[in-house]
């Protein structure tokens, strides 16, 4: 995947349909350590307890203002010592778009896009 610089777009939020599964995020993250997959959710319930990481609705809307497009997947990972949340978007131009948001300021790191 080739890195894209991060543009400002007055994209629509994420449609509605899309948006269920992604609220069992707290039931399907994944982590890049070797953890087992089914306490997953345990370690995020507890990263969002302590302030760690921001709410999913929040890193949807920062998300939904900066990249146009349907969110299709959401993993929040540790990636070198801190959380990022990585998610799939489907661009209006049909590209699947990987982007990741640290996880405790909802700040937009990088998107890669699979041109």
């Amino acid at each position: 995947m080739q890195l894209h610089r991060l543009h400002r777009s007055h994209g629509g939020a994420p449609r509605a349909g899309l948006l269920a599964p992604l609220l069992l995020l707290l039931g399907g993250v994944t982590a890049a350590a070797p953890y087992d997959h089914d306490h997953d959710h345990d370690r995020a319930r507890a990263a969002l307890g302590r302030g760690e990481v921001r709410p999913l609705a929040q890193i949807l809307q920062a998300v939904s203002a900066a990249i146009p497009g349907d969110v299709v997947e959401v993993e929040l990972e540790r990636e070198q010592g801190a959380w990022v949340y990585e998610l799939k978007v489907i661009a209006p131009d049909g590209r699947l778009l990987e982007v990741l948001v640290d996880a405790a300021t909802a700040t937009l790191l990088a998107d890669e896009g699979d041109d």
